[in-house]
């Protein structure tokens, strides 16, 4: 008797799914609600338990393929599959020492979203040989929108790395093999062993800048305090370390090295050439396209910004004690976006072709530079959020921006972006649009200028603010008067409080 393996209910909004790894073979004895394979969706991995003991009949569906909910997977022919051993051919063909370790684990690509087909494989943490533990960082993968590691499935011991850093990979292809079994018992009891000598304490290894600085300098990488992700050195924690006094090292002599010593340096000896990241690429892409098809211009205005510094001066430690997160000035200006947008539609919509497609809602991207690049989680439905609300959603996404956790689905369907270079100084820009957004504007600095209030001349905290437009939906009257309504509300704040 043959018992269906089905794709089962994944959520309310969730359709299909990708089968990311099968965890058994045909001809596999398997116990109930033992894990049979391992479907991904847009928001949550999931694993298929066996419903009855047996052994697995049928594998209808490869790796990497797309199924919808209630598709048939496999089938398992029941028996006493939980006490099935290996077929005694099999076990006759391989020595005592290959039966430990006979089950091969294949690491794919996996899939990473609607909109993603390939990526890029980043840095390998791991070389032929080396044992791993279940969920060890193996590879990272580049795609255009965001960074992802790949954890190993199983404990065991690298025997193959099918793709070399730099390739161009798609989903469902193969990226190494696990050797399970005898490897995974010392990959238990030991940690993994280092990539590389020179790891930070967080096992990432030195950033390739940093590493050539530490080789030229004679330092090592105990001697400096990484401060990337995991714990990674990178070229700026080197040259701190050396402005600090970090010396070079005594204990061993340093290796020879032959160096040509030309009457004045090259300028190809002081010149570092780093690989660009997808995500880089596509951010330069897609903002010079940007240009290319927008017929973009920008306004400029400036707010005034005491009566929300004196709000938050007042109230600041009662809205963290009752929200439990940091009143900033992302909350307001969200606010005030979503208000001028109500206003001013056509700042909201976008160009599909010959039509012109009006949002009747507001999902506001928010800029994050992190040290991969720049990311724009965005907000949605933020004009039925309260500040407080918006606050919490920034905070979360700032988190995750930094720990590079950002979900694709987090970046996605914007439509409009707020730019804030004033974190970083920037006293007036001109931001580029994210297309296909008609709109975007640039926070900058607070600073105190002389303005003329009712005749007299006073030091007033001032911000410039800039909307660049998208010139073929938005006249300029219409950016003028969002801008305007946007500044209206910052600085008379009861118009936020009241819905003015």
């Amino acid at each position: 008797m043959a018992t269906e393996i089905r794709v089962p209910t994944l959520g309310e909004s969730v359709t299909e799914a990708t089968i990311a790894q099968w965890f058994k073979k045909p001809g596999d004895a398997i116990n109930v609600d033992e894990p049979i394979v391992e479907l991904e969706t847009d928001k949550v991995t999931v694993e298929v338990p066996a419903p009855v003991s047996g052994t697995l009949q049928e594998i209808l569906v490869k790796e990497g393929d797309t199924v919808e909910v209630g598709a048939l997977l496999g089938q398992i022919s029941e028996g006493a599959g939980g006490a099935k051993t290996a077929p005694a051919a099999k076990a006759e063909a391989a020595p005592a020492a290959s039966a430990k370790s006979a089950e091969t684990v294949d690491v794919v690509v996996p899939s990473a979203g609607e909109s993603v087909t390939e990526a890029e494989v980043g840095e390998w943490m791991v070389k032929v040989g080396d044992m791993v533990k279940a969920d060890d960082i193996l590879v990272e993968l580049e795609t255009d929108k965001a960074a992802q590691e790949i954890p190993a499935p199983a404990a065991g011991k690298i025997v193959e790395i099918a793709v070399k850093t730099g390739t161009t990979v798609h989903p469902g292809e193969l990226l190494c093999r696990i050797a399970a079994g005898e490897g995974a018992a010392a990959a238990t009891a030991a940690p993994a062993k280092a990539p590389s000598a020179a790891k930070g304490d967080g096992g990432m290894p030195p950033a390739p800048s940093a590493a050539k600085m530490m080789a030229e300098s004679g330092i090592s990488a105990a001697q400096v305090e990484g401060t990337g992700k995991r714990g990674q050195v990178l070229k700026g924690d080197v040259m701190a370390a050396i402005s600090g006094g970090a010396t070079q090292q005594t204990s061993a002599p340093a290796p020879a090295v032959t160096v040509r010593a030309p009457s004045a340096p090259s300028d190809e000896v002081r010149e570092e050439r780093v690989r660009m990241t997808k995500l880089r690429q596509t951010i330069a892409r897609r903002l010079k396209d940007a240009q290319n098809t927008a017929a973009m211009l920008t306004t400029y205005n400036e707010v005034d910004m005491g009566p929300v510094m004196e709000l938050r001066k007042q109230y600041k430690d009662l809205f963290e004690k009752k929200h439990n997160v940091k009143l900033g000035f992302m909350g307001f200006f969200t606010k005030a976006v979503c208000h001028a947008l109500k206003e001013i539609p056509a700042v909201n919509a976008e160009i599909d072709g010959t039509d012109i497609i009006y949002k009747n809602y507001c999902h506001v991207g928010v800029a994050v530079g992190t040290d991969k690049g720049l990311v724009v989680p965005v907000v949605r439905d933020a004009d039925q959020m309260s500040i407080a609300e918006i606050e919490k959603k920034i905070a979360e996404f700032g988190r995750k921006a930094r720990d590079g956790k950002l979900g694709l689905d987090e970046m996605q369907g914007g439509t409009f972006t707020i730019s804030n270079g004033g974190v970083y100084g920037s006293l007036m820009s001109s931001p580029i649009l994210n297309a296909p957004q008609s709109g975007i504007l640039g926070m900058h600095k607070i600073q105190e200028r002389p303005m003329v209030v009712n005749g007299q001349i006073v030091a007033r905290p001032m911000m410039y603010l800039a909307l660049s437009y998208d010139h073929r939906i938005v006249d300029g009257k219409e950016a003028v008067t969002f801008l305007v309504r946007v500044k209206e509300s910052l600085e008379d704040i009861q118009r936020l409080v009241l819905d003015l």
